[in-house]
């Protein structure tokens, strides 16, 4: 029983690192001009949100899977619109960034998440600023400089526009345990779909209408509908596996997994991609920088640890509390994210991270507290 259940927890990662990389892939394929040729970020994050939002009406009012959420008209304006808000940025940002660099180039620019997320936090004073981890926040940003300087095709607008993503992913994960846990609100996946996704679509809706809309109309750019539904599903798809693995693992796995889909996803991009090319300096750069994430998620748990009871506690249990620090928000990805995309986020310990088609639709801090809950009943 131990071996089968090992083997399923294993193969649920499998199932994340393959669809966190096929998403971000897929969505690098669908936007280059020199591919599928679709250079519609805003309308392809619109789908996504579209489809997801849809899905989970069908679940919760058609299916009754699950039941919707008791929520007054003022949880909603003052919680969900702006989480919703910065949801849409990040993904649009993070999406449209794909116009302009390599995938490679984005994944290393995402090792900033941490210290977009931690400066974010103090200034909302969720955070405090300390000497250990400012150090590594340092480290993590001569990483992705050294990392960016070595790019061969180095882009400005589209380092601004993947940067811009993560800070308003960052803005969406603190914004999310500041508004949403005060209010003491707790959504499982389905009814975060059901909520968030709409209101992003919604908020999608006017720079579409304004940016993309006019040369849709006048373009002859293809559109096949198992293309953009395939895309969605498996960004759909990639939401729930995270759910997944986090309830049969535990945040430090992943991390570990998050790091390793990274690399994967770094190599894939070069072979996938050919005019995807990496430098021997932004290998470096890009080691520099995961050293300070690796070194900064250890500080962060182990300081999550030290303030938790030991005994009868599951070791799964402890690390999904630890995760629910609002420094800790950017896991899923790298270490984010993500855009989405993840992220991914949770673009922390399974890509939410994010800000990019990597980045979970699913705020990681909705997941965690409804997921702690199930794990206390089955705990007590």
């Amino acid at each position: 029983m131990v071996g089968k259940q090992l083997l399923l927890t294993y193969l649920y990662l499998l199932v994340y690192i393959l669809l966190s990389s096929g998403v971000i892939l897929y969505n690098k394929w669908v936007l280059s001009p020199k591919y599928f040729n679709f250079p519609y970020p805003i309308t392809l994050t619109m789908i996504h949100m579209g489809f997801s939002g849809a899905v989970a009406f069908f679940l919760i009012r058609v299916m009754k899977v699950v039941s919707p959420v008791k929520m007054t008209f003022e949880i909603y304006a003052t919680c969900v619109i702006p989480i919703s808000a910065f949801f849409a940025a990040s993904l649009w940002f993070g999406n449209t960034a794909y116009l302009h660099i390599s995938v490679a180039f984005i994944q290393m620019l995402k090792a900033l998440m941490p210290v977009a997320t931690f400066l974010v936090a103090v200034v909302c004073g969720t955070d405090k600023l300390r000497c250990d981890v400012f150090l590594n926040m340092l480290l993590v940003s001569v990483g992705v400089v050294i990392s960016s300087y070595g790019e061969i095709h180095f882009n400005v607008v589209g380092t601004l526009y993947q940067v811009t993503g993560i800070f308003a992913e960052a803005l969406r994960l603190v914004l999310t345990q500041v508004l949403l846990q005060k209010k003491g609100l707790t959504l499982n996946p389905i009814t975060s779909l059901y909520y968030i996704a709409p209101c992003s679509f919604v908020f999608l809706f006017v720079p579409w209408y304004l940016l993309e809309k006019p040369g849709m109309e006048v373009s002859q750019n293809q559109f096949s509908f198992w293309i953009f539904f395939s895309n969605a599903v498996c960004a759909l798809a990639l939401n729930f596996s995270i759910f997944l693995v986090i309830g049969r693992t535990g945040a430090v796995t992943i991390r570990v997994a998050g790091v390793l889909k990274d690399w994967i996803l770094i190599a894939l991009s070069t072979v996938i991609f050919p005019e995807s090319v990496i430098t021997g300096l932004n290998i470096i750069g890009y080691a520099i920088a995961l050293f300070g994430v690796v070194m900064y998620n250890y500080l962060k748990i182990r300081e999550g640890r030290a303030s938790q009871p030991t005994e009868g506690i599951p070791e799964r249990v402890k690390d999904l509390k630890t995760e629910k620090r609002s420094s800790d928000l950017f896991a899923a990805n790298v270490g984010n994210n993500s855009n989405n995309g993840g992220k991914n986020g949770w673009n922390g310990s399974a890509s939410d991270s994010n800000a990019d088609e990597e980045a979970p639709l699913i705020p990681p801090s909705l997941r965690m507290s409804h997921l702690g809950r199930q794990l206390s009943g089955h705990t007590a």
